[in-house]
């Protein structure tokens, strides 16, 4: 009876949240996802700390194939996208990585999702940086894992993260960038660079002054978040986002984007520390990936240029916008064969 009860409880917070019956019954029958199970894999939730000392919550996926005692397989660790939890993008590119074999750990960032850290809903371009390293610590300790076979994977915010972790930790042999957004440059010079010195000082002014009233009430302040509703004035990349995190298509509870808001002063650390500063210096292989149709690929554009080397490449899928990236959309958009080979091209 206890069961059914706490099960009816959990359906009926989805529904207020804004998802539908579809999602519940993933609930009940045990998957919390917002994409199909495979039958091809395993699934473990596992938990491991960062350097900071916090407990991050992620879902490891193994190939149901038997493994030969003693094997040791290549792995991914993939996060994002920014707001996003392991159940929504990041586990789905995690499930699919797993049935061509690797090993693969889709894991909620610091102050997200199942994760540890408060307050919640904050960013940090280091410790988020670091999320990625502390996910190779973690499978480099794995039995079935190859250390020395390790890439990773990011998701538009987490695609700049990756690309930075790359830069400073010399485990990770292929990285992978989806549909990329560096956060410390949007969030410190806004769309398209758009901000000036005057705008971002205003900015500051503000953000810091929240800083005083935070203290003083105790509580954190949050940013404006994704509508409930759209008027239908909205910028399409707004109406994009809004089709993903706010529909049955990738609504989940623990989303930011889908159920909650940012802490507004985390901003201040993405504005004052940019990341990618070194990724010049990448000698790993880097393959990004962008949609033609995205608002954000000049994220991923000027990223590639910085990098240097024959292991680095640039994949623009045609016709896909920034959020077809995240599930495929309707145009089965992931160009999962190119990213299969990328890493068993470099894993190898």
């Amino acid at each position: 009876m206890f069961k059914k009860f706490l099960l009816g409880c959990l359906a009926i917070l989805l529904i207020i949240g804004g998802t539908n019956m579809a999602n519940a019954n993933f609930l009940e029958k045990g998957w919390d996802k917002t994409f199909p199970k495979s039958d091809k894999v395993t699934v473990q939730k596992v938990k491991f700390k960062n350097r900071f000392g916090i407990t991050l919550v992620g879902d490891l996926y193994t190939s149901t194939k038997s493994i030969n005692q003693g094997d040791k397989l290549p792995a991914i660790a993939i996060s994002g996208p920014f707001g996003a939890v392991k159940e929504q993008s990041s586990g789905l590119y995690a499930q699919t990585l797993a049935e061509r074999g690797f090993v693969t750990l889709a894991f909620d960032p610091s102050y997200t999702g199942e994760s540890s850290g408060t307050p919640r809903h904050i960013a940090s371009p280091d410790i988020n940086t670091e999320d990625f390293s502390a996910a190779v610590d973690y499978l480099s300790n794995l039995d079935i894992v190859n250390p020395d076979k390790i890439g990773i994977l990011g998701i538009c915010g987490f695609g700049g993260f990756a690309i930075n972790a790359a830069a400073i930790d010399t485990r990770i042999k292929a990285t992978t960038a989806i549909t990329m957004y560096d956060m410390t440059r949007v969030s410190a010079r806004g769309y398209n660079d758009s901000v000036d010195e005057n705008a971002r000082y205003e900015m500051k002014q503000t953000l810091n002054k929240q800083r005083t009233e935070d203290y003083k009430n105790g509580t954190f302040a949050k940013a404006d978040g994704l509508p409930e509703k759209l008027t239908g004035n909205e910028p399409q990349f707004v109406k994009d986002y809004w089709g993903y995190y706010k529909t049955k298509r990738g609504f989940h509870a623990r989303s930011i984007n889908s159920n909650g808001k940012w802490n507004m002063t985390s901003s201040l650390s993405l504005i004052n520390q940019p990341i990618l500063q070194y990724s010049d210096e990448i000698r790993s292989a880097v393959l990004v990936v962008h949609g033609e149709n995205a608002h954000s690929r000049y994220f991923g554009e000027d990223a590639y240029k910085k990098l240097k080397g024959d292991n680095k490449e640039l994949l623009i899928v045609k016709g896909a916008n920034h959020v077809d990236l995240y599930d495929g959309g309707d145009k089965n958009a992931i160009p999962f064969d190119k990213i299969e080979s990328f890493y068993k091209e470099n894993l190898k």
